[in-house]
This record gives C-alpha cells, structure tokens and sequence, in this order.
C-alpha cells in the first residue's frame, strides 16, 4: 500500500513538473537547442570538407566587420571634444577602412595572413601556457597545462613551417573542428535538459 501511495506521489509530482508553462519553455528550448547542434555539426563537416572556401568566406565576414568599425570610428571622431582625438579616431577609420577593403579584394591574400596571424598566436600562446605550468606545477593535473602549452606551440609551428601552404586548409580546417565539438557538447546539453525536465 505504502508503496502504490509513493509512486502515485511521484506520478503527480511528474504531472505537475510537466505542466508547468517554465518547463514547457525549457523543454521548448532545448529542442531548438539540439536543432542547433546538429546544424553546427554538419556546418563544421561542411568546413572540414571545403576548408579553403570556409577560409574565404571568414575573411570575407571579417572584412564587413572591420569596415563597420572603420565607419563606427569615423562617427565617433565627429563626437570628439579634442582635435587630437578627432585627428585619432579619423586615422583609425582610415586604418581599418584600408585593412577591410584589402581583405575584400583580396581573399586569398587575406587568409594567407590570417594563417600568419594565427600561427604567431598559437606560438605565443603555447609558450605563455608552458611558463605557467612552471609556476603551476605543484597543484594537482597542473601537467594539463604543460601539455596543452607543447601541442599548441607545436601547432603554431606546423603552421609556421608550411606557410603559405597551410593557408589553404587551417583555418577552415580548425573552424570546422570548434564547430563540430561546439555542436556536440550543445546537443549532449540538450538532451540531458530534456532528460531532466
């Protein structure tokens, strides 16, 4: 009897939890949520697949972005109360004006130095990471730290070695990678909402 009585308990306390307009929302949510994921899945299978196309089109939309700033900038000197910061912000209108509308004549050339960017930064980064496991060694899985430091510095210079050639496939090759883990972990999210909702 004692246990017909709790499961009908449970059953209604489910009931309840399910007609709840905040968990219909959620639910709601997390559908579109693993829609979402399976469409960045397959947008990062497509980028893998035709890496120099996804390397195009991201110079392409960083191109827009900087001519958009070059454009804010150049609002901004009007609303300056100094000479010297209307003659600034007009120089650098004028910078990232010149920088975005090279990238949008110039695609290929932009990815190439994208790829340079991009190896310097990895550089860079896997230097700072292994000089912090230096100071971080003594907690617990600190070599975590090492070893993402020696992979991403190998990275930059893979990069390095093979440029300009690897302008060709890393950075659609690594957009595609983010977009599928970013596509998974979004769906696995999704599910387990759903799961507990």
């Amino acid at each position: 009897m004692q246990l017909a009585l709790s499961y009908w308990k449970l059953n209604l306390a489910k009931k309840n939890m399910n007609s709840d307009p905040l968990l219909g929302s959620v639910r709601k949510a997390s559908g579109w949520s693993t829609v979402w994921g399976v469409l960045m899945v397959i947008c990062g299978l497509l980028a893998i697949t035709l890496p120099l196309a996804t390397s195009i089109g991201i110079v392409i939309l960083l191109a827009w972005l900087i001519l958009f700033a070059a454009v804010a900038h150049l609002i901004f000197a009007f609303h300056s109360h100094s000479v010297g910061g209307f003659l600034w912000k007009v120089l650098l209108a004028v910078l990232y004006g010149l920088a975005g509308l090279f990238l949008l004549a110039n695609p290929i050339a932009g990815v190439a130095y994208l790829t340079l960017l991009l190896g310097t930064f990895l550089s860079v980064e896997g230097v700072i990471e292994i000089v912090l496991y230096f100071h971080i060694r003594k907690i617990t899985h600190a070599s975590w730290v090492l070893f993402d430091g020696i992979i991403t510095l190998l990275l930059g210079f893979f990069i390095w070695a093979h440029w300009p050639s690897s302008s060709a496939w890393v950075i659609g090759t690594l957009v595609g990678i983010s977009l599928i883990f970013s596509g998974i972990s979004r769906f696995m999210l999704s599910l387990a909402i759903r799961r507990h909702t």
